[in-house]
């Protein structure tokens, strides 16, 4: 893979820790590490975080511009936010890590026939984040071409870092910024037909013997978002059979613009919005994947997956991320035994165990 200070191949062999990788790169790199089909990318890890913002001066200018700041004060607030989001887009990066980044970004071209477009998003290594911006966890630019743009959006995974919603919330919870850091992915953009999420667990009732799929066409992003109704279906686990389905109105779709070489909304045309976007054997390959997604991390899984236009059948369902399911399965850790010295909880696992899931 080439000797490498700040980045991080997903197929590259070793171990994959949270401190240098955020939780989705080390996801992902774990996946693929399982033999998952997931689209090849590399981390840019958190020493380049942390070099960036040490060697520009950067983190003793956000010291000093955070010193005493109140997070009541909205306008102060907003303007310390603009101010730091600022300096880590007009800062030079150091010339290890862009050169570093430059090998990295052509190497993955390489591998292709000719340039592809590339997603950027942001890995945070903090669990314990809100649900939208602390660490940027949630940051995600999709199909990025040439080098320059796509390490202009990993600074600005960096920045993300300093939202005001992101400096309020340290500061409310005395989180210090000491130690604060962040990868940040880059990984070949899927040409999705027809994307969405599956949990290996209904997310209604906690069954564990089900997959439940949301789909739609074109990008995940308006399933994640809630932007749309996606087809909703119900799997059986061990057989990967449809046992119940929902056709969703599926009234827009996300989709590559060559000319703004970005992303844009369109209305999806009467007669696709009433059928499946999923094929029978679809429906049976991404339940498939999500099954080895669970068994490998070895608790229910929440994944995102896409269908890649371009590639043939069999071969272009991906997965893009896979994470745990955390409502259901701290309930069923918590679940309380019954007299036979068995929970719901426990009796779901050790079928599980007999089915060989």
């Amino acid at each position: 893979m080439g000797d490498y200070l700040f980045i991080r191949f997903f197929d590259e062999a070793g171990p994959a820790t949270i401190d240098q990788l955020g939780g989705k790169c080390a996801s992902l790199v774990n996946l693929t590490a399982a033999g998952l089909p997931v689209p090849p990318g590399f981390a840019v890890t958190t020493a380049a975080y942390t070099s960036f913002v040490e060697l520009t001066g950067l983190a003793d200018e956000i010291d000093r511009l955070l010193e005493g700041l109140d997070p009541e004060d909205v306008a102060v607030v907003d303007e310390v936010s603009a101010k730091i989001r600022a300096e880590f887009l007009s800062r030079e990066v150091p010339d290890a890590i862009a050169g570093e980044f430059s090998r990295a970004y052509e190497a993955l071209q390489q591998r292709f026939t000719k340039e592809q477009p590339v997603a950027v998003r942001s890995s945070a290594t903090a669990e314990d984040l809100p649900d939208a911006s602390f660490a940027g966890q949630q940051d995600t630019y999709l199909w990025l071409r040439g080098r320059d743009a796509v390490a202009e959006h990993v600074r600005r995974c960096w920045a993300s870092l300093y939202t005001s919603r992101a400096i309020v919330y340290r500061l409310a919870n005395s989180i210090p910024d000491e130690g604060l850091s962040m990868a940040v992915a880059v990984q070949k953009m899927v040409d999705a037909r027809t994307a969405g999420v599956a949990m290996t667990i209904d997310p209604s009732n906690g069954d564990r013997s089900t997959i439940v799929i949301d789909a739609a066409w074109g990008l995940g992003e308006s399933v994640v978002s809630g932007t749309v109704t996606p087809d909703n279906l119900h799997i059986d686990k061990v057989l990967l059979t449809i046992s119940e389905e929902q056709i969703g109105e599926k009234h827009i779709e996300m989709v590559p613009d060559a000319d703004s070489q970005g992303v844009v909304e369109r209305e999806v045309e009467a007669e696709r919005r009433g059928i499946r976007c999923l094929s029978d054997d679809e429906v049976t390959a991404v339940a498939a994947i999500a099954k080895r997604a669970e068994k490998h991390f070895g608790s229910p899984q929440d994944i995102e997956w896409a269908i890649d236009r371009t590639l043939p059948g069999g071969e272009n369902v991906l997965l893009l991320q896979s994470r745990p399911e955390t409502v259901w399965s701290t309930k069923a850790q918590a679940a309380t035994p019954t007299s036979s010295g068995f929970g719901i909880a426990s009796i779901t696992q050790s079928l599980m165990t007999q089915i060989g899931r």
